[in-house]
């Protein structure tokens, strides 16, 4: 059946310079299409190749709608395969991680093959002899993916043939992964421990776009980081702060610390904040910790990696790194209404444990769905979903600190406080659904 999106004007005429009609939040029909029109041709994140170290480790994903395996082969070797039998196409792999032993097995008709996806036995192959099966056989059972590439252990996915190289992608916006693997003084990250999970009862696009909304912190969680910031107030200025506070109070700063943070542009919807500092810029010092890095780095190197404090960095569309805390966010978008959030915490190779503390308490406190600051957004973001149901106006501001020639550059810094991430996510978003 043809869609009356098929139509590139139709969804060009959705996103406005400074504004974006509701339906990109709400219709159904445009979540499916963003699958295959944005999901399977921009870069996606698939995993950390800490979180398969052995041969037959294995880690499942879902990619716009694609069920895929990220897999360590005998030869050490990580692939990302299509995660379906060449026969009937059942899965292979169910759970979300593990080791498959020496090679996989299809639980239907026992298809075995290698962990670098080439058919290692069929029962009664023989019954193939002068089928077209027999080439499929050839050719291998379980394809790769058209492209993949690491970056610093971060393994990315391109679902389509046709596509942008992954260093035109994602440009100089990589220097966020860069300075959080810098931070070890091994240079290397490893994933610690599990994931945490929260399901959130709104679009995709709301979480991505808070990120880098610094006009809501002060609002939406002054009930969480303002109550702690009153707990704390009137203690004496060298009084040891405890981790949560240090973690907390500063989400509830005022209007002015955030304008000054200030946000950085990239080209395909990829930014952050805290380009001159962040809420991550005041955390005590972890003892022995700036040494170690001089040590690896020199004093100039070291100081450099340690004084880039950015905030949220969004890597479009679909991961979220916060390189000063050594934590990401994955989104994983499941329909225009529901959104599943991973949250993974990194270990710094040869650094201190104090630092690892300071990442998982800072994911329980903040990204974990036992969070209070978690809900505060889970909350708003239903809001929102629920409040667009409203036919009194179908459009959706962006025009905050509108710059008339945003759209003509790739690479800029903007004030704190300006929707002009957002809008950049959205010329992105137009870019990719417009093309059928």
């Amino acid at each position: 059946m043809t869609s009356h999106l098929d139509d590139p004007t139709r969804i060009a005429a959705l996103v406005r310079p400074d504004e974006v009609h509701r339906d990109v939040y709400c219709s159904e029909e445009i979540f499916a299409l963003e699958q295959d029109r944005l999901w399977a041709r921009a870069w996606i994140y698939a995993g950390h190749d800490s979180e398969v170290p052995r041969p037959g480790d294995f880690k499942t994903v879902d990619i716009a709608g694609r069920p895929l395996v990220m897999l360590r082969g005998e030869d050490g070797v990580v692939r990302v395969l299509h995660n379906r039998c060449a026969h009937k196409g059942a899965k292979l792999l169910n759970a979300p991680t593990g080791n498959a032993g020496r090679f996989l097995r299809c639980p239907y008709h026992a298809w075995a093959y290698d962990l670098d996806g080439a058919v290692r036995a069929v029962p009664q192959r023989g019954g193939y002899d002068g089928t077209a099966m027999q080439a499929r056989l050839a050719a291998g059972g379980l394809p790769p993916v058209p492209a993949m590439a690491a970056h610093r252990g971060f393994v990315f996915v391109r679902l389509s043939q046709d596509g942008p190289g992954f260093r035109d992608y994602f440009g100089d916006s990589l220097s966020s992964i860069d300075n959080m693997a810098d931070r070890s003084p091994e240079g290397e990250l490893e994933i610690a421990g599990g994931v945490l999970r929260f399901l959130h009862d709104s679009n995709w696009k709301m979480f991505v776009e808070n990120l880098n909304d610094t006009m809501h912190p002060m609002v939406a969680h002054e009930s969480s980081a303002g109550t702690a910031k009153r707990l704390w107030s009137g203690k004496p200025a060298d009084a040891p702060k405890p981790m949560a506070i240090e973690q907390f109070v500063p989400f509830a700063s005022d209007y002015g610390f955030f304008e000054k943070m200030g946000v950085r542009i990239f080209a395909n919807g990829h930014s952050y904040t805290g380009v001159h500092f962040s809420i991550h810029s005041s955390y005590s010092a972890v003892p022995g910790y700036e040494a170690q890095l001089q040590a690896a780095y020199g004093e100039a190197r070291a100081r450099e990696i340690l004084s880039t404090q950015r905030h949220n960095t969004v890597y479009y569309p679909g991961l979220t790194v916060k390189g000063a805390i050594q934590a990401i966010r994955v989104v994983r978008p499941i329909s225009a209404q529901r959104t599943l959030i991973e949250s993974y915490t990194f270990r710094l190779k040869g650094a201190p444990d104090a630092l690892l503390e300071r990442t998982v308490n800072y994911s329980r406190l903040i990204n974990s769905p036992m969070s209070v600051v978690g809900h505060d957004d889970q909350h708003v973001y239903r809001m929102v979903q629920e409040g667009l149901a409203s036919d009194a106006n179908p459009w959706v501001s962006l025009h905050r600190d509108l710059e008339p020639d945003e759209g003509a550059r790739p690479d800029f810094v903007a004030k704190g406080l300006s929707e002009a991430s957002m809008r950049n996510q959205f010329r992105a978003w137009a870019h990719w659904m417009s093309k059928p």
